[in-house]
């Protein structure tokens, strides 16, 4: 039996099916993603999903499903299933379906009465190709197969609609077609590893419907084209392989690559090993640069969910290659103390205040993990020192260190923390001043640029920020602490101190170098334990708080209005975990164990293989948001390195 595998029962239950999604992504930016059925029920969806650098920066989708159908005897079997308004589905392939597997590539198994067929299928690792294996396992005699292209040709953000301006050409290839709905865009060759017959007959198919899109409030129809279709004869015990790429291939090579690429990958056997694949999916290499992805379907590269993931994702699985390349790729973007937030190049966004701190915090867990210390000054130091003196002296959105200590930040309308959903030009969880997380991140990176100094004999920088440490301790308690309440204000401006019981205060418990004393850790644990965390993570606010909200559904306002007003995130979980086992040591593995393990049957829930982005905050906790996000399974892998090596938790 399969590690991931589900049955007829499952298959065929369309609200349980259409439940269930999966991404295979490759190394370049691209991916294929849809429900374990096949059936699209986003516009994100589709077998061919590739980078489009002429049109924008977007990824855009190609081919969007492939339509099979199997003719025995003139009698024909839709093996495909398509949506319509109005809840219809036509046709209704998803009757034949007897089995999914998924170890290491996606496996469904159709049968027709005596016919058998199965359908696998894998995406190149280092080229923007699909290959799909068909087989006629069992049949009494030979059949025709039938497979019809349908091309999108869109943006992953939006929907398609039919139009004159198609080009409506197309050109053989060996044993395929080439195609290219419009200028500026790639072509996409359809070739098999033997003869088919191609008949053009070029045709739009309307108001396809994508139920998640209108649960989210998004329009959700679009038109597909439909150039023509193949046919093919096949018998049985045959196996025919389909390549939808960019590029055209020789035929000859497709089986061979298939039987290349299965074996790339890490069989998904495991609990442990669906989190190493799904790490694996998040680091992309394009034009020397190497990127995290912060989540698929729609994220692009973050700065702060980039350094707040790459250890999980990287040093814990002893990959110190990527981690430097990444290191490098987002070193080239800094500028004036900061980082981007998002987007790269003229589209950059710096409107963060954390990610740069993020950067020290990367940068210590490398030599928390690995033990090695010797070149980061070397390496990095010269930036570091920058990002210090920047926000010491002041820098972009008021973010700058005052005469306490504390580092202050905000600008009106901008969101600069974490914390960052932004609804009608205005904040949901406006921060503006000293946020408790950021002053921890603050005190951690001094006391850690202090301890490279030391190390490294650099007397001018610890001459100058020696003193800081006390001040900034004394401070931090002074403007977060509060005796009768035992927990840490979220964040301090001027008279106004914010008590809302938010998860942000854990880090200054979690962090290597922490600002407050074992008491008052111990009592924003206990705080954070008692009110925030779930089997899915932490709530980024108290249901005892009336702006609480325990659902992460509906529109996109009302999304981001619950975004952090409750919603529960998994990557709060390393945070939490560190602390804890900072306070408990070996006590507190069997604890941390249970959060850890509690998240195996998410591999076969919403995003198969891999964690979602965000949870309700009210049981029982359903999935919601992003289908895959990278911090997520980084620090769930952290938090399995942490339990092995307590003794290295500082």
């Amino acid at each position: 039996m399969s590690y991931i595998e589900f049955d007829k029962t499952q298959l065929i239950n369309l609200k349980y099916s259409l439940d269930k999604e999966l991404f295979r992504t490759n190394r370049a930016g691209s991916y294929a993603g849809s429900s374990i059925i096949f059936t699209n029920t986003r516009k994100y969806h589709g077998l061919l999903v590739a980078p489009q650098p002429l049109i924008n920066d977007d990824n855009h989708v190609l081919l969007s499903t492939i339509d099979e159908t199997l003719i025995e005897n003139d009698f024909e079997f839709h093996l495909s299933m398509r949506m319509y308004p109005g809840g219809n589905y036509d046709p209704k392939g998803h009757k034949y379906l007897r089995d999914f597997k998924s170890n290491p590539n996606p496996t469904l198994t159709y049968r027709m009465g005596n016919i058998v067929f199965v359908k696998e299928y894998i995406y190149a690792k280092n080229e923007n190709r699909i290959l799909i294996r068909y087989t006629l396992e069992e049949a009494s005699q030979k059949i025709k197969f039938r497979l019809k292209p349908f091309l999108a040709y869109r943006s992953v953000h939006h929907l398609a609609k039919s139009n004159t301006d198609v080009n409506h050409r197309f050109k053989v290839v060996k044993n395929g077609a080439q195609w290219q709905m419009y200028k500026g865009y790639d072509k996409v060759f359809m070739q098999f590893s033997k003869e088919a017959s191609y008949t053009h007959v070029p045709d739009w198919y309307y108001n396809i419907d994508y139920i998640r899109e209108n649960e989210r409030g998004y329009p959700s129809s679009e038109d597909l084209y439909v150039p023509g279709y193949f046919e093919m004869e096949m018998k049985k015990g045959e196996s025919v392989i389909v390549s939808a790429g960019v590029e055209e291939k020789n035929p000859a090579g497709f089986k061979r690559q298939f039987a290349a690429e299965v074996q790339k990958r890490i069989p998904r056997d495991s609990y442990e090993n669906c989190l190493n694949n799904a790490a694996e999916e998040f680091f992309v290499r394009i034009n020397k640069k190497t990127e995290v992805i912060a989540g698929y379907p729609w994220f692009g590269r973050w700065g702060r969910d980039t350094f707040i993931a790459l250890p999980g994702l990287a040093l814990t699985r002893n990959d110190h290659k990527s981690f430097k390349e990444v290191m490098n790729t987002m070193l080239n973007e800094l500028k004036d103390g900061l980082f981007p937030n998002m987007g790269q190049g003229k589209n950059a966004v710096y409107n963060s205040v954390d990610t740069s701190l993020w950067f020290f915090w990367a940068i210590q867990q490398y030599e928390i993990i690995t033990g090695k210390n010797e070149h980061i000054w070397k390496t990095y130091g010269k930036q570091m020192k920058d990002i210090i003196k920047r926000f010491a002296r002041g820098t972009h959105f008021n973010i700058s260190m005052h005469e306490n200590g504390l580092l202050w930040q905000g600008e009106q309308g901008k969101a600069l923390t974490w914390m960052d959903a932004v609804v009608h030009g205005k904040p949901v969880t406006g921060r503006t001043g000293y946020a408790v997380e950021v002053n921890a991140l603050w005190y951690n990176a001094i006391m850690f640029m202090l301890e490279l100094a030391e190390v490294n004999s650099d007397n001018g920088f610890i001459k100058k920020w020696s003193k800081w440490p006390e001040i900034i301790r004394n401070s931090f308690k002074d403007t977060f602490w509060d005796e009768e309440q035992e927990y840490l204000a979220d964040y301090v401006n001027g008279d106004k101190k914010d008590w809302s019981v938010r998860p942000n205060m854990i880090f200054a418990v979690s962090l290597p170098h922490s600002p407050i004393g074992p008491y008052i850790q111990n009592a924003v644990l206990r705080k954070v334990q008692q009110e925030l965390l779930t089997p899915r993570g932490l709530r980024t606010l108290s249901p005892k708080n009336s702006a609480y909200k325990g659902r992460y559904k509906s529109d996109p306002v009302q999304r981001d209005q619950a975004y952090h007003q409750g919603t529960v995130w998994p990557w709060l979980l390393g945070a939490f975990s560190e602390a804890y086992l900072k306070l408990y040591g070996k006590k507190g593995i069997e604890f941390i164990k249970t959060l850890y393990q509690g998240f195996e049957k998410e591999m076969t829930e919403q995003g198969i293989g891999t964690i979602s982005e965000v949870y309700d905050g009210d049981p029982p906790h359903f999935a919601g948001g992003a289908i895959s996000q990278a911090w997520n399974v980084a620090e769930l892998l952290r938090m399995k390195w942490m339990m092995k090596n307590v003794k290295k938790l500082k």
